[in-house]
């Protein structure tokens, strides 16, 4: 089996905390998220990175930079998808929102 792995070393997109382009863009929120830690084995939000990214069309709300798709179209979610046998996606909630908020520098 393969080594579970977070969206950002996938797409190796350098948003995470520290990153090459953090600095520049601004951190993602998605490894700062520590209500989603550990949930399907990753870090922050690591592999669940479509709750956050997908919650909302407020433009406040970051776009995964490096994957312009939808979600479901996002080869790491399916990496994810096939690797936790998720059959279905959760809404996110309403409080995922709020969380950004304070997530966001």
């Amino acid at each position: 089996m393969c080594a579970k792995i977070n969206c950002w070393e996938f797409n190796n997109c350098g948003m995470e905390p520290g990153g090459i382009f953090a600095e520049i863009y601004g951190a993602c929120p998605v490894p700062q998220m520590m209500k989603y830690d550990g949930v399907n084995g990753g870090r922050g939000a690591g592999r669940t990175c479509w709750m956050v990214m997908n919650s909302g069309t407020n433009s406040e709300l970051p776009v995964c930079r490096n994957n312009r798709l939808t979600c479901h179209h996002c080869t790491f979610f399916q990496r994810v998808q096939s690797e936790e046998d998720i059959k279905t996606v959760v809404n996110p909630g309403e409080n995922v929102r709020e969380d950004l908020k304070s997530a966001l520098p």
